[in-house]
């Protein structure tokens, strides 16, 4: 009988889990709510995962007594190496899996996106980080814990930067744009202004916040000046966090793979997609931009696909299976 193998992918607005067989069969997937290890701590969000993975168990009509070989478990917010351990510990305990594997989210986007294990990702979700591995596994990393260390992107931003930039429309600080009626509307608020009340003391909440991303972005596609400027600006902050990566790996002189995921880059415009692009051109001519074309959780399955001793053609087959479940298909 196969061993079973399973891969977690958890952000900070949803997290998935994918339950497969080492031939690469997926035999069940869920979702659940994000992992906030920052605000609730290690023990809460691993009784989190905890749940997520017996139901994941239950839709594959697996046994109980039956363990799981190897699980990856990849999670926003582990940003520092203590972080990554205390998880690795918790997990572990909980006997979620025989072998654990635990990092940062980051490490799944790359697993799914650079076939040789190594090049640049960056995740643009509710946040953005993003992490580069040279070809003999030199890793670079970023603290990503928010304006602390200098971080804008992602979700939040995106949607707080709308909701900012209409305000300031409103009352005569900055420039026309059709956000304010755009966001009122989209919160069902009679004004922006209102908006901006209730993000500030937490009526509406973060999780909420977030989905004012797309407004914005379809502004910017509507040829909306102000919104368009945001979005450059995500795609500024992506460009950085290559160009910081490579540098700090040595990797100018080489093709770099570059990969494109979360939901603000995989489901973001052309708009911004081909500012990428334009940039990355210009200030890392030897970047390989790609978007993500599987869902993250594929990269945590083919890492516990890996280290269990999986070849290419399971890894292969893995993918292609999330890749028709993604589409659809």
């Amino acid at each position: 009988m196969p061993d079973l193998v399973l891969g977690l992918d958890g952000g900070n607005s949803k997290t998935d889990v994918v339950l497969a067989d080492s031939t690469g069969r997926v035999l069940a997937r869920r979702r659940g709510p994000g992992t906030r290890s920052h605000v609730d701590g290690i023990a809460t969000m691993v009784d989190g995962l905890a749940v997520l993975v017996d139901e994941v168990r239950a839709g594959a009509g697996i046994a109980p007594s039956q363990p799981v070989a190897v699980g990856a478990f990849y999670i926003a917010n582990l940003d520092l190496p203590e972080a990554e351990r205390e998880a690795q510990q918790a997990i572990a305990a909980r006997g979620l899996a025989s072998r654990v594997v635990v990092g940062n989210d980051t490490v799944a986007v790359l697993h799914a996106g650079a076939p040789d294990g190594w090049g640049v990702a960056v995740v643009s979700g509710a946040g953005i980080n993003a992490i580069g591995v040279d070809p003999a596994g030199t890793v670079a990393r970023f603290l990503a814990l928010g304006e602390a260390t200098g971080d804008w992107g992602g979700g939040w931003a995106v949607s707080v930067s709308g909701i900012g930039a209409a305000v300031r429309a409103g009352d005569g600080r900055g420039a026309a744009t059709l956000l304010g009626d755009r966001l009122a509307k989209h919160f069902d608020r009679t004004s922006v202004e209102q908006v901006a009340i209730d993000v500030a003391d937490g009526t509406i909440r973060q999780h909420d916040v977030i989905t004012a991303a797309p407004v914005v972005f379809r502004a910017a596609v509507d040829g909306d000046d102000v919104a368009a400027a945001i979005v450059h600006r995500l795609g500024d902050e992506v460009v950085e966090f290559v160009r910081a990566a490579v540098n700090r790996l040595g990797l100018n002189d080489i093709d770099v793979p570059v990969v494109l995921g979360g939901g603000t880059l995989q489901h973001g415009p052309t708009l911004l997609l081909d500012h990428i692009t334009a940039q990355l051109a210009h200030q890392v001519p030897r970047a390989l931009p790609r978007v993500l074309d599987v869902p993250p959780v594929a990269g945590a399955l083919l890492s516990a696909l890996a280290t269990a001793g999986a070849g290419h053609d399971v890894l292969a087959r893995a993918r292609a299976a999330l890749t028709a479940r993604d589409a659809g298909t």
